[in-house]
Formats: structure tokens, C-alpha cells, sequence
């Protein structure tokens, strides 16, 4: 009997979307409109675009786990710490005794939009999110859960790309729909030019993809979702986001085009991986046999915008993400002032 409660508790609790990357600290400038030499102080939010949809999730009311690599460090416990409190599942958080955990400056313009700008006195290659080990990666995770999000971030490293690697052959094992962020950034690679074919490779491999305009630009020379897809084989769908301009994405043949929420700014950090966790919200909510409505799909590239949207009006990346009651509110209040 109690072990038969206690599978019974895993399976109401596992989570459903495990994102696999990078958890670290972002110190964004505190003098907005400066460059990275003029800034006098910073201040550091928690961040890492898979933790980043991790917490957005759970704070919608979709269960879901973070796999990734920290620092035996103050910043690790802290991190981890955060997580947890969150509810998301840290089964798969990794501990590395000598590497540190990622910390990333990142400067602002007087509008919000970022730039990142280094790593200190650091390396890219130095931090413990580039050390996961595939041997470790917990197993039972990926047997209860529905979705795996990954990034571009870790593939220039060894041992985190095996890992990745890894994870990709466990979600095909138990059934996992593949979702990739390719967020894109050139500091983390040696060689940026060789990080083009090695993206395209995983590509391949994932059933939803999201892009912003400029990754549509530099991977696929379009930002047009149903040009990208008719070039991925067996892709179900692709998603464009373009800031102000709003998102495009063509998901089971459907296409369109959600125009952008208009919100005071404060930073921009994170709003993509929130647009990303609201889509999955959605579809854990409502299922993948949804995506044959054509209203449906549109509903929810809605919903996600919103989720991005609301993430933007308060500096950090987690601590701005919204409740589902936020998004719930703000889509009314939206919704009575375009009816009148």
C-alpha cells in the first residue's frame, strides 16, 4: 500500500515540462542608456531562458522541472533555493564542486530592450552550467513528462551537449513533444560560425520551434513561420517572435499573426521565454488535438503574447513573470477596451 501511494503521489506531482540549460544570475545595469564601461552599479536577478520558462509554468499552473548545472556556491543555493520555492521540480539540478554558477552583465536602453555585455572577469566556458552530465540525468523525469525545452546555449560544450544530446534520446524514448528555443547568442560560441550547421542539426529533431525575427533572419533568411516549416520535415509548428511587431507562427497548417500588447516597458528581459511558457501552458491545458482549430491556435498565440507582454512592466526576468489571474485579467481588460 505504500508503495503504491507513493507512486500515485509522483505521478499527480511529476512534472509535465522539463526545460534543460542554463539557470544563472542577470546583472543588469542600473543606469539605463549607458554602455557596460559607463555603468556604476548593477543589480542581479535570478534568470537562464529554460529556468526562466521553468518558473513561468508553474506560476501559470503548469507543473514542470528544471534540468541543469550550478555552482557548489552561494549563488547555486540561492538559485536552487529560488526554484524550489517556485515549485519547480529540481530533481535534475546538478551540483558541480569547483565550477561557479553563471553570472551574465546585461545593459539596458532608456526604451528597456537589453543587450548582454560579458561575464566579468570570466570565460563563457568556466561556469558549471557547461559541465551536466548525461550519465546523471534522472531517468523517471522524462518517463511522466509531456514536453522537453531546450536552448542553444550549452551546445558549445562538451560535456552539456552530450547531455542534451542525451535528453533528446530519452524524449524520444518515452514520447516527449521536443520544443526549442534557439536563443541565440554569438558570446557563448568560440566559433559562431560553426554554431550555425550544429543548430540546424537539432532543428531536425523538435516539433515546435521558436524564433525571434533576427534567428529567423540569420538561420532561414525569412521571417515567415510557414516558409520555415515547409523546410522542416515534420515539423507541427513554428513561431516568430519580433518585439513590438508583434508574433507570427504557422502550428498544424494554421497561420497568422498576433499583433504586439501595448505596455510601459521596463525591461525586456525574459519576455520571450514567457511568451514560450504561455504557448506551452496552453497546450498542456487544452491538448495537442486543439492545434487542428484554427481559432484555438490563434487563442492561444494570444494568450502567450500576453504572458510576454506582462513580463516586460517589471525589471528581472522571474520575478516580473505573471500569475494566470494577471493574464486572465489583463486579456479582459484588453478585450472590453478593443470592443469599445
Amino acid at each position: 500500500m505504500y508503495v503504491a501511494l507513493e507512486l500515485e503521489e509522483w505521478l499527480v506531482t511529476s512534472p509535465r515540462v522539463l526545460c534543460l540549460g542554463e539557470v544563472l544570475f542577470d546583472y543588469l545595469a542600473d543606469q539605463p542608456g549607458r554602455p557596460y564601461e559607463a555603468v556604476s552599479s548593477w543589480t542581479a536577478y535570478p534568470g537562464g531562458a529554460p529556468a526562466n520558462v521553468a518558473c513561468a509554468l508553474t506560476k501559470l499552473g503548469t507543473r514542470a522541472g528544471f534540468v541543469g548545472c550550478v555552482g557548489q556556491d552561494e549563488a547555486g543555493d540561492r538559485l536552487v533555493h529560488l526554484l524550489h520555492g517556485i515549485t519547480v521540480d529540481v530533481t535534475g539540478v546538478q551540483r558541480h564542486a569547483t565550477a561557479p554558477t553563471r553570472s551574465i552583465y546585461v545593459v539596458r536602453s532608456e526604451g528597456g530592450d537589453r543587450q548582454f555585455a560579458g561575464f566579468g572577469d570570466r570565460t563563457s566556458a568556466d561556469f558549471a552550467d557547461t559541465r551536466l552530465q548525461a550519465d546523471d540525468l534522472p531517468e523517471q523525469l522524462f518517463i511522466e513528462a509531456d514536453y522537453l525545452v531546450l536552448g542553444t546555449l550549452e551546445m558549445p560544450y562538451a560535456d552539456t551537449r552530450a547531455a542534451l544530446h542525451r535528453a533528446v534520446e530519452l524524449a524520444d524514448q518515452y514520447y516527449l513533444k521536443l520544443v526549442l528555443d534557439v536563443n541565440w547568442r554569438p558570446m557563448f560560441w568560440d566559433d559562431p560560425e560553426a554554431a550555425w550547421g550544429s543548430i540546424h542539426e537539432l532543428i531536425k529533431q523538435v516539433d515546435f520551434l521558436k524564433l525571434s525575427a533576427e534567428e529567423a533572419d540569420w538561420l532561414f533568411e525569412t521571417r515567415e513561420p510557414g516558409a520555415i516549416a515547409e523546410r522542416i520535415e515534420s515539423i507541427e509548428g513554428v513561431l516568430v517572435t519580433d518585439g513590438d511587431q508583434g508574433c507570427s507562427y504557422c502550428i498544424s497548417g494554421h497561420q497568422g499573426h498576433v499583433p504586439s500588447f501595448k505596455v510601459e516597458v521596463e525591461d525586456t528581459t525574459g519576455a520571450g521565454d514567457a511568451f514560450v511558457a504561455g504557448f506551452l501552458h496552453q497546450l498542456c491545458q487544452q491538448g495537442i488535438p486543439a492545434l487542428n482549430d484554427a481559432a484555438v491556435v490563434y487563442g492561444m498565440m494570444v494568450y502567450a503574447s500576453a504572458v510576454g507582454a506582462l513580463t516586460t512592466i517589471r525589471p528581472g526576468a522571474i520575478a516580473a513573470q505573471p500569475s494566470a489571474a494577471e493574464v486572465d485579467a489583463f486579456l479582459y481588460i484588453n478585450q472590453r477596451s478593443a470592443e469599445s
